[in-house]
């Protein structure tokens, strides 16, 4: 490890809804940092104005926050290094965009978009892919091919331009990176990228690379699908003086379809129906809405445990960790080069784990919620009770009123399938005469309840499972459910009751 403090940023764009894929990013910066005591940043990269997205960034910091990825220092927050928003340090890039120019590092183009599209049209028709190259920029309209005299006058008139980085010919330029070693790229395969816009701003490339060293950004930890630009940024680290104290690169593993081809999208998750944001986000222009994991009644703890381990193990067989297990555990070492597939069930299994593990609190207060908002009174104790007994049946928190409601009411219709299955003949005339032995346990307690009812059955030589089915049946509405005694305890015998002469006059067979 480098004796250089360890400081990592996350540095989102401001253009959508943050994907997961953005939120594991972050994730892995944070747990890196904190794991050797460094600094996580927050930096809002919106130098491309033209894909601004009102609410975009408060939405990046609301799903950090959710998440429990705390930065100290950035948007927000502020500190020594601010401003964090890349939109509010313009003015700086120039002077490094002129230093560029100066060195023959980096070139004026003045070629029109409809002049490039031509070229690309002419290279389409030869069955060739046009990029401006080392090659390609002696034919076109730039500081290269025109002279001095001619670039200074076309730059007096106020003729629009970009600045482009000079990539030497016939080089290999070597990227070392922390999860995939060295890896070669020839200078003779790579764009010319434009490193300043006509509208004076930088681009991401340009304005990356100096924040990062202005910063003093010890690694940069970042996604897959940014190794292609990483011979650029070590160029223009070259360029401008600052190689020695380049960062250490580290390009992560894409999160891929849970089919495994490609990467995964929010397609995917409307398709298959679940999330690919970790908020729920609606669309400023449109209005749709796109589901989030808060809402869809994740726990963020879970949600963070799941997302570690897209990419990354810890070379044990303990999945389930607490924030501060995974910063003492975590290392850029265990992160796999594979991709590595999202399994949606996975996801709601490590909720589910959760859930078990939560205090009670988090599913009463919201049962709590939930029965104000439908003018039901019932104890406190009982919503506790209640919730104790039916967590080990809820993955998502927003099953909870589907997996408790029969506690609180009747059930109006009976489960199809249930009735078809589990109602069997005989059923009505074995209820109506079990009627007024239930009437008579109102003063039992659930233990009672199960052992009276127990002996009630065998000496009277019922077929228990036909009992016991058609008993929850008429107080649940399907076959499902906890112990039987327990629901009629909590509900009382005179709902129970009331239930079980419903059921006997709708379900006939």
């Amino acid at each position: 490890m480098s004796t250089k403090a360890i400081r990592v940023r996350f540095a989102p764009s401001p253009t959508g809804p943050l994907h997961i894929g953005g939120v594991r990013t972050a994730l892995y910066n944070y747990l890196f940092a904190k794991k050797h005591g460094g600094d996580f940043i927050l930096r809002i990269e919106d130098t491309d104005q033209g894909r601004f997205v009102p609410g975009a960034e408060e939405y990046i910091i609301e799903s950090l926050r959710w998440c429990g990825i705390d930065f100290n220092e950035g948007v927000g927050v502020g500190g020594t290094h601010a401003p964090y928003r890349q939109s509010e340090r313009k003015e700086m890039y120039r002077q490094y965009a002129d230093i560029l120019l100066e060195k023959g590092c980096a070139y004026y183009a003045f070629d029109t978009a409809e002049e490039l599209d031509a070229v690309r049209k002419q290279f389409e028709a030869e069955k060739k892919t046009f990029q401006y190259t080392a090659e390609t920029r002696k034919q076109l309209k730039n500081s290269f091919t025109l002279d001095a005299d001619t670039t200074k006058a076309m730059l007096i008139s106020g003729q629009a331009y970009v600045i482009r980085i000079c990539i030497p010919e016939n080089e290999t330029i070597l990227v070392n990176d922390l999860i995939r070693g060295e890896v070669h790229f020839q200078s003779s395969l790579l764009d010319d990228k434009v490193l300043f816009k006509s509208d004076g701003m930088p681009t991401y490339h340009l304005a990356n690379v100096v924040d990062d060293h202005l910063m003093e950004i010890s690694h940069v930890i970042r996604g897959e699908e940014w190794l292609p630009s990483a011979p650029l940024h070590v160029l223009l680290y070259r360029f401008l003086g600052w190689e020695e104290t380049m960062p250490h690169f580290a390009h992560l593993p894409l999160i891929l379809k849970p089919e495994g081809n490609g990467k995964l999208s929010k397609r995917d998750g409307d398709r298959m129906g679940f999330p690919v944001f970790p908020l729920q986000w609606t669309d400023p222009f449109t209005g749709d809405i796109s589901s989030g994991y808060r809402e869809g009644g994740y726990l963020p703890d879970a949600f963070i445990n799941m997302l570690v381990f897209l990419g990354w193990n810890p070379g044990t067989e303990q999945e389930l960790f607490t924030m501060q297990e995974l910063i003492d555990v975590f290392t850029i070492e265990r992160i796999g080069k594979s991709g590595a597939k999202f399994d949606p069930e996975k996801a709601r299994w490590f909720n589910h784990q959760y859930i078990q593990h939560a205090d009670l609190s988090i599913l009463s207060d919201r049962l709590t919620e939930i029965l104000k908002e439908k003018h039901i009174e019932v104890p406190n104790d009982t919503v506790i009770k209640i919730c104790e007994m039916m967590k080990e049946r809820i993955h998502l928190l927003t099953e909870i009123w589907d997996k408790t409601n029969f506690f609180f009411l009747a059930p109006e219709t009976f489960d199809a399938k249930s009735v078809k299955d589990k109602w069997k003949t005989g059923a009505n005339d074995v209820l109506k005469e079990l009627l007024p032995f239930i009437h008579s346990l109102a003063n039992s307690n659930a233990e009672e309840l199960k052992e009276k009812l127990h002996d009630y059955i065998m000496e009277h030589q019922l077929n228990m499972g036909l009992v016991m089915n058609a008993i929850r049946i008429s107080l649940v509405g399907s076959s499902s459910g906890p112990d039987l005694a327990t629901i009629i305890h909590l509900i009382g015998v005179e709902e129970s009751c009331r239930r079980i002469e419903k059921a006997v006059q709708e379900i006939t067979t």
